[in-house]
């Protein structure tokens, strides 16, 4: 079978991010506002039931991630996150070429996804919800928050690796691990760091609330580039460290 063109991986990139941020961030931002219109002196994601709220928000961002693996993983491997695609760069499972379409494409998806949700539900996705922008918890700090983003995205790229670019891996499985991974991961890392572990998720909401008179969270940007990447790029290096010559090595337990 023929290889999908670039094109159509691009097109593929573009959609997964698109509904990633659109249903995730939009659940994130749906919360805001309820929680707004319930106590509009006390708002804040948790409000509604404390981390009750956060497994309803991690839950859209992992299912919506586990369909997108099931819809475009056959065209462009559904990888929905710069970081993911920078980790199989440095990995050798992509070229430099074709990581760079991957992540133009993830970007302008997430910016449309973030441009839908304020063309649905108005100003106030912008002014109360923030638009699900992320942004450190209360007391914790800036070094805090990479390494938060940089363990999460470390175990996502980690699974990844194991489940989905892995030839080893048992087939039908990976839309199914990695959501609910990403589920995990967002509802331990939501209340502290905001659970981005994707660098176009956070950029998205914070060009669209800057462009459309929001709050400017800038600063904060790095915090949502360098831990993910550098936890992506651990990660698929150490997988690749541990899985190279597996086929001759022993493998005891239940799992061989």
């Amino acid at each position: 079978m023929a290889p999908c063109g670039i094109g159509k991986k691009f097109i593929a990139e573009l959609l997964g991010t698109f509904f990633l941020v659109f249903f995730g961030t939009g659940s994130a931002v749906i919360t805001l506002m309820i929680s707004e219109s319930v106590n509009p002196n006390n708002v804040g994601i948790g409000i509604l039931g404390g981390l009750g709220d956060w497994i309803a928000i991690a839950l859209a961002f992992g299912l919506t991630v586990m369909v997108c693996i099931y819809l475009f993983g056959r065209i462009s491997g559904a990888h929905l996150n710069p970081a993911v695609t920078v980790g199989l760069l440095v990995s050798k499972n992509i070229s430099l070429a074709d990581s760079v379409y991957y992540i133009v494409a993830q970007v302008i998806g997430a910016c449309c996804g973030s441009l839908a949700l304020v063309l649905c539900l108005g100003m106030p996705s912008v002014v109360v919800g923030g638009l699900g922008a992320t942004a450190p918890g209360m007391g914790v700090s800036y070094l805090q928050t990479i390494f938060a983003e940089f363990i999460g995205t470390f175990f996502l790229v980690l699974v990844i690796m194991g489940v989905a670019v892995d030839k080893k891996a048992t087939p039908n499985f990976a839309g199914l691990s990695i959501g609910f991974t990403v589920t995990a991961v967002i509802i331990f890392l939501g209340p502290f760091t905001g659970g981005s572990i994707n660098p176009a998720r956070t950029f998205a909401p914070y060009l669209m609330d800057y462009l459309v008179g929001g709050i400017n969270l800038w600063v904060y940007f790095p915090i949502y580039l360098m831990g993910p990447i550098a936890g992506a790029i651990a990660a698929a290096l150490l997988y690749t460290y541990l899985a190279k010559d597996n086929d001759v090595c022993e493998i005891p337990g239940p799992f061989n």
